[in-house]
């Protein structure tokens, strides 16, 4: 099996914590030189000292806030000009703040659409005709298992993933014949800051202890625990490695098998 990443150059967003930065240490293992995305440049810094150099790799970092759609646009356009070849793309962004859809603002929805929906399309616009000059191209979006079922009390959140599902299916047929292609990595509960986010929502709805949530929570799913960022990270490498070349416009759960649903 071909999961090697040598000489491929490689842009992960939200790439300072959580399953971005797992992301960006997998592929750096794997061989690939990596740019990292997100908005805190002292973070930045430190994660490149993080990444593996040993094949001769060279890493680099671009300042980007996803709330600026406009300034991620501006910042990746400047950034792709000086460079010959990207290979592979990492969609990350953190998720909306939890809450019910009913009582959503819509300043929510659009500052939502505008980090994860738009910003995505300006990247994607951004890095395509270098992928295409290659003839080798990965787009990965991290969503999340909302857009097969949506979760209780993210409600902003399961109407946007869902949006970006649907526009990365659609990419994933345009795109094909340039060697091109575009899948969904949905990760289930994942050891990460959204998630402590999520668990504390959720106790203060339902009126109990953030322990007990979080083990009520891990009781629902078949595997009896959170996953870790490095396993999703691992799903993110093999569908950026050569050998998933013909795996194209696929949303794959990495949830211990809790989505009730095929």
């Amino acid at each position: 099996m071909d999961i090697n990443l040598i000489g491929k150059d490689a842009i992960v967003c939200g790439s300072t914590q959580g399953i971005g930065k797992a992301c960006a240490i997998e592929l750096a293992s794997l061989g690939a030189n990596v740019t990292l995305v997100a908005r805190n440049e002292t973070k930045l810094k430190e994660m490149l000292t993080k990444l593996d150099t040993s094949r001769d790799q060279h890493h680099h970092y671009l300042v980007a806030d996803f709330s600026n759609h406009h300034e991620v646009k501006e910042k990746i356009q400047a950034y792709i000009a000086t460079k010959q070849s990207i290979h592979i793309l990492i969609n990350n962004t953190g998720g909306p703040a939890p809450g019910d859809a009913i009582n959503a603002k819509e300043e929510e929805f659009l500052a939502a659409f505008s980090t994860h929906l738009l910003c995505n399309q300006h990247l994607v616009q951004a890095v395509v005709p270098r992928m295409k000059d290659v003839g080798y191209g990965r787009i990965i979006n991290i969503i999340s298992t909302s857009v097969k079922v949506p979760i209780p009390g993210l409600g902003v959140s399961n109407t946007i993933r869902g949006a970006v599902a649907n526009w990365a299916k659609t990419l994933s047929k345009e795109l094909a014949s340039f060697g091109i292609t575009v899948n969904n990595v949905l990760p289930g509960m994942t050891k990460t800051s959204r998630l402590d986010a999520i668990i504390v929502n959720r106790a203060e709805r339902q009126g109990i202890s953030v322990e007990e949530c979080e083990n009520a929570m891990k009781e629902n799913i078949p595997a009896k625990r959170f996953a870790e960022s490095e396993e999703v990270a691992a799903a993110v490498a093999f569908l950026a490695s050569p050998s998933a070349g013909f795996i194209n416009g696929i949303n794959l759960p990495i949830d211990g098998g809790n989505t009730p649903s095929l």
